[in-house]
């Protein structure tokens, strides 16, 4: 699995290899940051670390890198010069316990992301919950109950997730999860305090509109912005959704066609099963297209281009725009 980050602040998960790829600014440069194919769970500088399926990234202010690193069951540290560490998990065991460090469990992590003061958060997906991770490594669960599924709100363990996959923290420290098998949208409190923000749990569909009346089809991915605006990878749909704040939770298709998969740049643009999304100062969202093995990019006013890779060509090449290649980016 390899992910790709930008200067931006842009961070780019492919799916099979356990590569992770930085970018230069304005040249899209990819180049390998850490990993290297084949898969594992060593910690290590560049391509000595090895990761096994990697889902989903974050990067802070300083730079270091936050991995979901899904098959090792562990969350990994990656700093700017390379270096891997594991924040918190063990490789090869699975489980649900809060602790510190390697005491800690996780079940496939799917999504992390780290809020102003280094705090990590996970969608540690087949436990059904949103884990939150200190700088020190010291692991608590925020919401949900492990291994009990469903679509319920409320505060802290007496909420409810399905298969969870996404999330995305804002300035004020409030989480938002992709709720994939539930196709919503949740958002949570820094006290752990769960709500639904848009769609209906058991009823998916495509549909724009306000809260419980908008659909979405298994969404993966999630971002928000500096104005709270979230952004939603709606993987079975095809489509790019964003969720604005007034009125809250109003959904509306900033890219693609649902129901219509494809490659195509705009003005008819087309994507197939994108899986994570992130947002840049600018309000530029980009996307990564894992079936297309590609890395996508849509401009505030919609318009989507490829920003690196080539559909229907995967790889693990370093390079600029189509001559790079990955492997399902994911993250």
């Amino acid at each position: 699995m390899r992910k790709v980050f930008i200067t931006l602040n842009l961070l780019v998960l492919s799916a099979l290899f356990t590569v992770v790829y930085q970018t230069s600014a304005q040249t899209y440069n990819f180049s390998t940051l850490a990993g290297n194919a084949g898969y594992g769970s060593a910690d290590g500088t560049g391509s000595g670390a090895r990761f096994w399926n990697p889902a989903g990234v974050a990067v802070d202010s300083a730079g270091n890198v936050y991995v979901a690193d899904d098959s090792n069951n562990t969350i990994r540290k990656i700093t700017p010069a390379g270096v891997v560490t594991t924040l918190a998990g063990l490789a090869g065991y699975y489980g649900s316990a809060d602790g510190t460090g390697s005491a800690a469990r996780f079940y496939h992590p799917a999504g992390v992301a780290v809020d102003s003061a280094g705090n990590v958060y996970v969608a540690d997906t087949v436990n059904d919950t949103i884990r939150k991770i200190t700088p020190a490594g010291v692991v608590t669960t925020l919401a949900g109950l492990a291994r009990t599924s469903g679509s319920q709100d409320g505060a802290g363990s007496d909420a409810r997730f399905y298969y969870p996959q996404g999330v995305a923290v804002d300035s004020a420290g409030n989480v938002y999860v992709a709720d994939t098998v539930n196709s919503t949208i949740r958002e949570i409190t820094p006290a752990g305090v769960v709500t639904t923000l848009a769609g209906l749990a058991g009823f998916y569909g495509s549909a724009d509109g306000t809260g419980s009346a908008a659909r979405f089809d298994a969404p993966e991915g999630v971002a928000v912005d500096s104005a709270g605006n979230v952004y939603v990878a709606d993987s079975g749909n095809q489509t790019i959704r964003e969720i604005t704040p007034v009125p809250i939770g109003t959904v509306t298709t900033l890219a693609g066609l649902a129901g219509s998969l494809g490659s195509a740049d705009s003005p008819a643009a087309r994507f197939d099963g994108p899986q994570g999304v992130a947002v840049d100062s600018e309000g530029n969202v980009y996307v990564a297209d894992s079936a297309n093995d590609t890395i996508r990019k849509i401009t505030p006013a919609g318009v989507v281009t490829t920003l690196a890779g080539l559909a229907g060509t995967y790889g693990s090449a370093d390079g600029t725009g189509s001559a790079a290649r990955f492997y399902h980016p994911a993250g």
